[in-house]
């Protein structure tokens, strides 16, 4: 930036200063360390060819202590190569940064409601709610990464017809009765009805009405708690919880309806009220209250809305599961009738199906929930860590398969394990020097440029990729870029060390050398765990 800020207060440029200059890691080491195609860019705001726009900025960072070289290249691209002491001097500034090594202010300021899982407390959740748990989480973590201030939300839909299914199927289990038609089955629906029986004495002998309160009210306590249990052993939590029925109970409703009275978008037609949605691009105009008088989900959810927008949040960003493509275009238009701007308030992400195989075979059943796997069976299957990482690996777009054989295996094949062995491998390592008496010294003593070796500098050049991976995962909102840098990065360190010796063996004195690799060492180590703990999963010193 600031060759491009000298070329043009010499006059050798007359362009604005760009605000941002994009820098990305070549993937042939031919190309140098870096590239750029800020002069491609430029070229036409500087009635310039390309190549002379790159040749002039060349020229200037030929210049810049620490850069060793810079070529241009094709059209006008800009092929940088730093020399070791400006490169190695990374391994210090990230030792001295620490779990801080990759934030940044991208997002600063930036108020979010993070609204994911939100399972009906009707039933344990299931394998399509843990994916939103741990990319939701993962989300949450990254955009607080980039200085966001976020919070984690939870919507209990406790009101209308399911629920009424629930309290039936829980009232027919405590009477040995099947479930009926459009209800609830499994195991955990017999456990309820158990345990609501033993915490309301005499609820057998009382109304038939009387009963299907208490088994509504007591029942949905105990999934809800049942849910947050979950949720908190996969280590996902949240800082708000809401209730539907609240929203109701308060008078939220027709707080809304006022409101969308009040922006002139409401109308009545055959009895009922609508909501004029296609006028911002809805398919349909939708319902709010029904021609007897009954409001729909719709208001429901035009409540939640306002209650966030009162609560001051910039973004509401919506985690919907993969049959809720059609709340995309409604919620945009639900945002638009409140006066806000769509893009920039609303946001929603459908994740796709989650499947599930053992042996080759898909698996479909849970032994306690029934008709549907849990996040509770992949956990039992393959430990929180290794469940957290698969879920979290791939773009939520797509169609995910889990192969429970081999996320449950301790081999360099299962990804969560390949990436935690290199951690707790430096982990070893730094131990091992510890015994022997061996410091990597203080940093002021710190020799970046000895970090020469080709290896050493694939190393460092990886390292240097976290702060972009992060900041880009958060804006796209998506972390399984995380997951696939640190598969890249563990793998770069593997080389590294097979490569080159970091601890004296024998009589072999200590160099500046073997402090110089422990600093590099414990860099990596730091973006490791860094990128782990992004993803809420544990960076192990022993595995």
């Amino acid at each position: 930036m600031s060759a491009i800020r000298d070329a043009t207060t010499a006059g050798e440029l007359d362009i604005a200063v760009p605000e941002t200059v994009t820098i990305e890691r070549p993937r042939s080491k031919e190309h140098g360390d870096y590239a750029s195609n800020v002069a491609l860019q430029m070229a036409k705001a500087a009635r310039r060819p390309p190549r002379e726009v790159a040749e002039i900025l060349a020229t200037r960072l030929r210049t810049v202590p620490g850069i060793q070289g810079v070529d241009v290249a094709g059209p006008g691209f800009l092929n940088f190569r730093l020399a070791a002491s400006a490169q190695g001097e990374l391994a210090r500034r990230i030792v001295e940064s620490g779990e801080r090594y990759g934030h940044g202010d991208a997002q600063a300021g930036l108020r979010v409601n993070l609204e994911f899982v939100s399972a009906n407390p009707t039933g344990p959740i299931h394998i399509g709610g843990a994916r939103w748990a741990a990319v939701g989480d993962a989300l949450g973590r990254l955009f607080e990464a980039c200085g966001a201030d976020v919070t984690r939300e939870y919507y209990f839909n406790d009101a209308g017809r399911q629920i009424d299914a629930f309290a039936e199927s829980v009232f027919a289990a405590a009477h040995g009765e099947e479930a009926p038609q459009d209800g609830y089955v499994g195991a955990y629906v017999s456990e309820i009805a158990a345990e609501v029986v033993q915490r309301a004495p005499g609820v057998l002998d009382k109304s038939r009405e009387e009963q299907l309160e208490i088994f509504r009210r007591e029942g949905i306590e105990l999934m809800f708690a049942a849910i947050k249990r979950s949720l908190a052993d996969f280590g996902t939590h949240f800082d708000v919880y809401v209730n539907e029925r609240d929203l109701h109970v308060r008078g939220e409703l027709d707080q809304a309806l006022e409101r969308l009275r009040a922006e002139d978008h409401v109308y009545t037609r055959d009895g009922a009220i609508w909501l004029r949605t296609t006028d911002f691009g809805d398919d349909k105009d939708r319902v709010l209250v029904k021609s007897d008088a009954a409001t729909t989900y719709f208001l429901a959810d035009a409540a939640y809305y306002l209650d966030k927008q009162l609560r001051g949040f910039e973004l509401c960003l919506y985690m919907l599961g993969a049959d809720h493509h059609g709340y995309i275009g409604r919620l945009r238009a639900l945002a638009a009738c409140f006066g806000d701007d769509p893009d920039r308030t609303i946001e929603v992400l459908i994740g796709q199906m989650v499947n599930l195989s053992s042996g080759g075979q898909p698996v479909r059943m849970s032994k306690r929930a029934g008709t549907v796997i849990t996040l509770d069976d992949l956990v039992d299957a393959v430990g929180v860590d290794a469940a957290r990482y698969a879920l979290c690996r791939a773009s939520v777009d797509q169609t995910l398969e889990i192969d429970l054989d081999l996320w449950a295996r301790r081999t360099q094949d299962n990804p969560v394990f390949y990436v935690q062995y290199a951690h707790a491998r430096i982990a070893s390592l730094l131990r091992n020097s510890a015994e022997m008496g061996i410091e990597r010294g203080l940093a002021e003593a710190f020799q970046p440029g000895l970090l020469a070796h080709d290896r050493e500098s694939d190393l460092l050049g990886a390292l240097g990729e976290f702060p972009r991976v992060v900041a880009q995962a958060a804006e796209l909102r998506e972390p399984h870029r995380v997951a696939r840098y640190l598969e890249g990065l563990a793998g770069t360190y593997h080389r590294f060390y097979d490569d080159c010796r970091v601890l004296p063996l024998g009589d072999e004195p200590v160099t500046e050398l073997t402090r110089a690799r422990l600093w590099l060492c414990e860099a990596t180590r730091v973006v490791l765990a860094g990128g782990l703990g992004l993803l809420g999963v544990s960076a192990p010193e022993r595995m």
